[in-house]
């Protein structure tokens, strides 16, 4: 499919941590804020992140993007697509919500938005991907997977519906029959979602394969970097994909309403699991198996990458990741992503950085931060200099714009 180039042309910001007011010109393909650490670079970058699917990548928590003492954060994206051509999006954070508004209409549902303006986010962050909480990893993958199909979108919110109301009935005490009444729903949707999360992984694998192979240093055969799905209840799943099979094409879109998916995961199979784990559950006061407590390991040659994987191997499998993520958005949307680097240039040796910026392909726009400019390309970058909440653009010769 031929992507749709997309660019961010400018960004205002009010009152979003602390940026009071600040508004920044992009436009070009390649666009470096630099300045020193704690100046509002990265929540620049975490107001541009909202694009996707209005959540930040550094908090769960919208409440504190707002500046202290304010009612309300304020984000406005003007972003030009090849095909559509220009586009306005308004985000106005509150304590109670959301409320986002695009050339002028209110968007009323997630599934309606989700898909238009593509972005990934590479940060000092993206460790934790490989060492850190499982829920970290599912917070990843429902993102991409979600991004693309509306199908698992609307799986995975009937899930934790259905998960929020059984918890609620384990909280009181209830009977067998209404528990049994909300798990016939969830079981539906939870073997929906393993089946999705595993078509989902294996093609991802390809993806992330491909772009591994071209990142990793050392021989000229690396080992293959996949996927270890450990479904939660249900038989795990490794997915590896290496350098020939990472030539296949990744194919079309996931659907979520595909029946199959993992040994162990069917309807029936999580029916019979809650039943027989009702009087735990209810000592617990909550659902203690589920697909929301699935996880999803990074592989090398098939063996967990946090046990087996050098420090330079497990910095170059997070940015794999994201190379496959863009690709996947771009693949299934048609659109070129929005690539944001958030400071991490700097913790690249020179040869693996040169790599990463062959991974990237040339239609992508690149807006990364950073304390000192990249020594390699200094001319490529339209360069803004930042410090205590305010951007200033930096002209060739080095001066500050007025």
């Amino acid at each position: 499919m031929l992507a749709s180039r997309m660019r961010l042309q400018r960004i205002t910001l009010q009152h979003f941590r602390n940026l009071a007011a600040a508004k920044v010109e992009f436009g070009g393909a390649r666009h470096f804020l630099v300045g020193p650490n704690g100046q509002g670079k990265s929540n620049l970058l975490e107001g541009v992140g909202l694009l996707t699917a209005l959540r930040s990548f550094r908090t769960s928590d919208a409440r504190v993007l707002i500046a202290h003492g304010q009612d309300e954060a304020a984000v406005a994206c003007e972003v030009e697509h090849e095909r559509s051509g220009a586009t306005r999006v308004e985000i106005r954070l509150r304590p109670g919500g959301k409320e986002v508004v695009v050339d002028g209409v209110a968007v009323t549902r997630l599934a309606d938005y989700l898909g238009q303006f593509p972005t990934v986010v590479l940060s000092s962050q993206d460790q934790q991907l490989v060492r850190g909480a499982p829920g970290l990893r599912r917070r990843w993958l429902d993102l991409t997977l979600a991004a693309t199909d509306r199908g698992y979108l609307r799986v995975l919110q009937a899930y934790h519906r259905a998960l929020a109301e059984r918890n609620a009935l384990l909280r009181r005490g209830a009977g067998v029959a209404e528990l049994a009444a909300f798990e016939r729903p969830m079981a539906a949707a939870a073997a929906s979602l393993v089946a999705a999360r595993a078509a989902g992984l294996e093609r991802l694998a390809a993806q992330l394969g491909r772009a591994y192979a071209q990142l990793a240093t050392g021989s000229s055969s690396p080992e293959s970097a996949g996927f270890a799905y450990a479904a939660n209840g249900a038989k795990s799943m490794v997915v590896a994909a290496k350098v020939a099979d990472a030539e296949r094409p990744s194919g079309t879109a996931i659907s979520s309403e595909q029946p199959g998916g993992l040994p162990g995961a069917t309807e029936a199979d999580w029916l019979a699991r809650w039943e027989s784990g009702r009087a735990r559950d209810l000592h617990m006061r909550t659902t203690m198996t589920g697909p929301h407590r699935d996880d999803v390991d990074f592989t090398l040659d098939g063996r967990a990458a946090v046990d087996v994987g050098s420090e330079g191997q497990q910095r170059s499998l997070v940015l794999a990741l994201r190379v496959a993520q863009a690709h996947w958005f771009q693949d299934h949307l048609g659109v070129a992503p929005l690539i944001l680097a958030d400071d991490v240039l700097g913790e690249l040796d020179p040869g693996r950085r040169e790599r990463f910026w062959a991974a990237l392909a040339p239609e992508w726009q690149v807006i990364a931060t950073g304390t000192s400019l990249p020594t390699d390309e200094p001319r490529a970058w339209q360069v803004t200099a930042v410090e205590a909440g305010r951007f200033q653009p930096v002209a060739a010769d080095g001066r500050l714009a007025p």
